[in-house]
């Protein structure tokens, strides 16, 4: 019925306009340290069951080969978030940090929260604490605190997350250790924003050890991670995504018009 046709033709086209929602956030952060895109995944709707496939039909000894069966449409299932290695940039600055392989940076969140972060670009405060670069300055976990008489050039960060600061006399002194995290399932992961995540039931509890161990990657100093949104291929999905909801849209339309024979035809 074309009735039918008009409500999922209006599935359709909403679940496109969140998936339009969806590329034009990658696109939009194309170039935020440690982003990873998302893509959206649908789901078929329930069926119409007109008639039953296997039946016995009119004839003797015969069953029917197919039935009928109409769908109602498409929804969104979930957002999934694709936690693939980003390409790497080096910058030179000292304390930035591109982790190579599995695992989060920690910071801690207002009101003493855990997040966890795939970007590196981390400053040192007026207390010498390192924080991320972001507009709230969260501030590392766990990170040691760089005193103010070391100039910034003098700090270098190791492969395993050690902190080390050279000293006039040429000597070195280690300032401490971080420690990375992984998690089972990463898409599971809540996005809190200022390219911050925090944990889920859906993404387990955090695997915490030294860079390097446990599964985890190893730290890449003075680098950083760059989004994985590919321009490209975000672009091609938008055009695509577009047409397919313009054909929902005609559909809509096709289906308006059938109705409209059908109540002339009534009157």
């Amino acid at each position: 019925m074309a009735i039918t046709a008009l409500h999922t033709a209006a599935t359709g086209m909403q679940a496109l306009s969140t998936k339009i929602d969806v590329i034009a956030n990658n696109i939009a952060n194309a170039d935020t340290v440690g982003y990873k895109a998302a893509r959206t995944n649908f789901q078929d709707l329930l069926y119409q069951l007109r008639a039953q496939p296997g039946v016995q039909t009119s004839a003797e000894d015969t069953k029917a080969p197919l039935g009928t069966q109409v769908g109602l449409g498409v929804a969104l299932s979930n957002t999934q978030t694709m936690f693939r290695q980003g390409s790497f940039v080096q910058t030179g600055e000292p304390l930035d940090a591109m982790i190579q392989g599995d695992g989060f940076f920690q910071v801690e969140l207002p009101g003493g929260g855990t997040g966890y972060t795939r970007a590196g670009n981390f400053v040192r405060n007026p207390n010498g604490e390192l924080v991320l670069g972001d507009a709230f300055g969260h501030r590392l976990k766990d990170a040691p605190t760089i005193p103010q008489d070391i100039p910034i050039n003098n700090v270098s960060i190791t492969t395993d997350g050690r902190f080390v600061a050279t000293k006039q006399d040429g000597t070195q002194e280690d300032l401490g250790q971080i420690q990375l995290v992984r998690f089972v399932n990463p898409a599971g992961l809540l996005q809190y924003g200022s390219n911050i995540y925090t944990q889920t039931a859906a993404s387990g509890e955090p695997i915490q050890a030294l860079a390097g161990q446990n599964g985890l990657g190893t730290v890449v100093p003075a680098t950083l991670e760059q989004s994985t949104t590919e321009a490209v291929t975000e672009l091609v999905e938008l055009i695509k995504t577009q047409r397919v909801f313009q054909m929902n849209s005609q559909t809509i339309q096709a289906a308006d018009q059938a109705l409209q024979v059908v109540a002339s035809l009534r009157t």
